[in-house]
């Protein structure tokens, strides 16, 4: 299978190659197949080796977005039907594949970890709404696009940040409980903090984002929870094809809604980009510090730095239909979703092998002190 996977990268690198003298040479439009099949071809060659494996996924997502770069035509309609129509089913799929995930047990940790949940519930509602807000002004962002970030800082974690807990040997129960609670929280905070934070870029209907944050995330995750608990294993092919039809749900609203806002994200794209990384990353950041100053321990403050830093970019995706600007507002969540799994699945890997690092270290110190 790795040697599949090699001859599958030796692809991409000669793609690359090709694409890159194409550029150098002036032939910019005719690129773009090559493009796709180049992020494809990586794609389906990280398969093949367990270390890139979990980037896979990602490098997929920029396949589906240069094709809807390249190629918006394709994906904003079919026929007379507006792809746009698909974005709130297949969030509401999304969410009853997460509430499938969650079980009751996930909101024990209230009890077990208060101290770790209050501190990750009010790093979660304010450093990124906050920094999403100081972004917005320090790059001087058009209106609903800065719309869009503080949006993206304003929704609660989902459940990539626990994968991301569990790669990175973090506080995976504490994660789930924070999931969980955020989640609840989320038709109140959400829409309090973009009327506070967003009401003066574009008009905020507060009632109105309550209403779709409940359409769109609780009733399914609810619907989820009530599967879980009384039919979890009696439908294993469900249980089985869910974190695939979410994967897939995913790519689509991308593709969708890059489609749909092309021109303002060639146009403001490199900036967007950079405000992005530097909203994820400072999450991460603060998250963590932040943490650790209240006196949490270090899985627990990774726990956190995740929950903050790793955004439900869906539910922002979904409210940003819901307000008829999603080729402006539901840019930032679509650069954001693709981007927080690089950097989420690179900080786990990290910490998960400085962990094994220092573990071995521990263990060799004890070895040499029983020996003397």
């Amino acid at each position: 299978m790795k040697t599949y996977g090699k001859y599958i990268l030796i692809l991409s690198a000669i793609l690359a190659f090709i694409i890159v003298i194409m550029l150098s040479t002036g032939f910019k439009n005719e690129t773009g197949a090559l493009v796709v099949l180049f992020f494809a071809s990586l794609a389906l060659g990280f398969q093949s080796f367990s270390g890139l494996k979990g980037f896979s996924f990602t490098i997929l997502i920029f396949a589906a977005v240069a094709a809807s770069l390249f190629y918006p035509q394709l994906f904003t309609q079919i026929g007379g039907f507006n792809l746009k129509n698909l974005i709130i089913p297949l969030l509401i799929i999304i969410m009853f594949g997460m509430g499938t995930a969650m079980s009751l047990k996930d909101f024990d940790g209230i009890i077990k970890m208060p101290k770790g949940v209050l501190v990750g519930i009010l790093c979660q509602f304010t450093i990124m709404p906050f920094i999403g807000f100081g972004l917005t002004y320090a790059f001087d962002l058009p209106p609903e696009v800065a719309a869009g970030v503080i949006l993206v800082g304003c929704s609660p974690s989902g459940l990539a940040s626990n994968v991301m807990a569990y790669i990175s040997g973090a506080n995976l129960a504490l994660s789930l409980t924070l999931t969980a609670v955020a989640t609840l929280l989320a038709p109140i905070m959400t829409p309090f903090l973009m009327k506070l934070l967003a009401d003066q870029l574009v008009p905020i209907d507060f009632w109105g984002m309550l209403l779709s944050i409940l359409k769109i995330v609780i009733l399914p995750i609810i619907a989820g929870l009530i599967f879980n608990r009384f039919a979890h294993g009696r439908f294993k092919w469900i249980d089985k094809a869910m974190p695939k039809i979410s994967m897939a749900g995913i790519a689509i609203i991308i593709t969708i809604i890059t489609a749909a806002g092309r021109d303002s994200l060639l146009t403001i794209g490199l900036t967007l980009v950079l405000v992005v990384i530097l909203h994820n990353t400072t999450g991460y950041f603060l998250g963590y510090w932040g943490s650790r100053l209240t006196g949490l321990d270090k899985k627990s403050a990774r726990t956190v730095a995740f929950e903050v830093g790793m955004q439900n970019a869906g539910l922002a995706s979904g409210i940003a239909l819901e307000m008829g600007r999603i080729a402006t507002m539901g840019l930032a969540p679509a650069v954001f979703g693709p981007w927080m799994n690089i950097s989420g699945s690179s900080l786990a890997t990290w910490w998960r092998d400085k962990t094994a690092i220092n573990e071995d270290n521990v263990v060799g110190d004890n070895e040499k002190s029983t020996s003397q």
